[in-house]
């Protein structure tokens, strides 16, 4: 995969990962403490959809493009309002142009209070995501490694927050060094929220991902993925997935409700599906 998330900002894979990213902070917000987000792989932060990348790939047509045309059902349009409300936050112009990250749509749905930890490596994306982030006092832009991020900021002085992780998948051994920071991680904050984001190209890197959290002994693991059945011959990703380690209360209640709603938006082709299981809990 590109490492530049331009090419692919807004797809069908962000409009999953960021209505689930929403959810899971709009119940945070429910309690009165205050938490933090910590933001591992953060990117840019907030991106142009008419910039040349996003141009080049079109890919946010049949993602942010499909649910800007609107969603017919009420139900489906009321449990996705909080990531919609920060879609729209990021574009106050209403151009439909500008496409936030999960740091710009943390930070629409935190409070005065809570806290946001960016972080970002790659200097250019480290320099925008700055940028993006340089007027808003509650959040903490960082040029470091994720994975090191991971480790020292884990866990938060709050003890109560969310963990977003959602590497690049550059390297060929990315699932499992994911699978062993997200363990570590775990260990060092066991009541803490986890949002671990993959691509799916084939079954061998989510699962074995799955079957290492699992042994590593997390007690409360849900996994949901969405399949919008693309072409075979086609090189763009087709499907993707998420691990909740700790979801909130009725998190899968709501997912088990909506993600096939959802699915039949974003779905493009034969094949088209989604997952929803409980590796560890409930």
């Amino acid at each position: 995969m590109n490492y530049r998330h331009g090419f692919h900002a807004g797809n069908f894979a962000d409009v999953f990962k960021h209505a689930v990213l929403a959810r899971i902070l709009s119940h945070l917000g429910r309690k009165e403490q205050p938490f933090r987000v910590i933001d591992t792989h953060a990117g840019a932060g907030l991106y142009d959809l008419q910039a040349e990348e996003a141009m080049r790939t079109g890919e946010w047509r049949d993602g942010i493009g499909r649910l800007r045309a609107g969603v017919a059902d009420p139900n489906l349009a009321e449990w996705l309002s909080p990531y919609l409300a920060a879609v729209a936050a990021a574009d106050p112009e209403g151009s439909g142009r500008m496409y936030p990250g999960s740091p710009v749509i943390a930070l629409a749905l935190m409070r005065r209070t809570d806290r946001l930890v960016a972080c970002e490596r790659e200097p250019n994306a480290a320099r925008e995501l700055a940028a993006n982030l340089r007027r808003d006092r509650r959040a903490r832009a960082v040029e470091i490694d994720g994975w090191m991020a991971l480790n020292a900021y884990v866990p938060p002085k709050e003890r109560r927050g969310l963990v977003v992780i959602d590497p690049p998948f550059e390297a060929r051994d990315e699932f499992a060094r994911l699978a062993t920071a997200a363990a570590a991680a775990w260990r060092k904050w066991p009541t803490g929220i986890y949002l671990i984001w993959y691509p799916i190209k084939d079954r061998s890197g989510p699962e074995a991902l799955a079957r290492e959290l699992v042994s590593a002994g997390i007690s409360a693991l849900l996994r949901a993925e969405l399949d919008i059945g693309a072409r075979p011959e086609s090189s763009r990703l087709g499907a993707t997935g998420l691990l909740v380690i700790n979801p909130p209360w009725r998190l899968d209640d709501e997912l088990a409700r909506f993600l096939p709603a959802l699915g039949s938006i974003l779905g493009s082709g034969e094949g088209a599906a989604t997952r929803l299981d409980w590796l560890a809990g409930k």
